[in-house]
């Protein structure tokens, strides 16, 4: 995957919470970046086995997931855990810049 300069992924930060008040708001905004921004479905692999991403969620206790499916059986697999395929799909600079606020 790319790496995006800390000035660029500072300003996606930024678009993304310029309206945000707390962390909650912060975390929101990154995450409608992401589902809004992210094409998908992509192949990737879990755990040694292809996968079809086909959306992503923001679980009740704040984490971003990618919900994985192969066949009839769905996964949800923490965003950060998620091996992207190279290359990578449009939108994954918004991961990234999701990588760079949490740590």
């Amino acid at each position: 995957m790319r790496t995006l300069d800390p000035a660029s992924l500072k300003a996606l930060i930024e678009e993304a919470t310029i309206d945000a008040y707390g962390e909650d708001e912060q975390l929101t905004g990154l995450f409608t970046r992401i589902e809004e921004n992210l094409a998908v479905p992509f192949t990737t692999t879990v755990l040694g086995v292809e996968a079809n991403v086909v959306g992503v969620d923001l679980t009740d206790d704040g984490r971003v997931v990618a919900r994985c499916a192969r066949g009839s059986v769905l996964q949800s697999i923490g965003i950060l855990d998620l091996l992207l395929p190279e290359p990578a799909p449009d939108g994954s600079q918004w991961i990234e810049a999701y990588r760079y606020w949490v740590h």
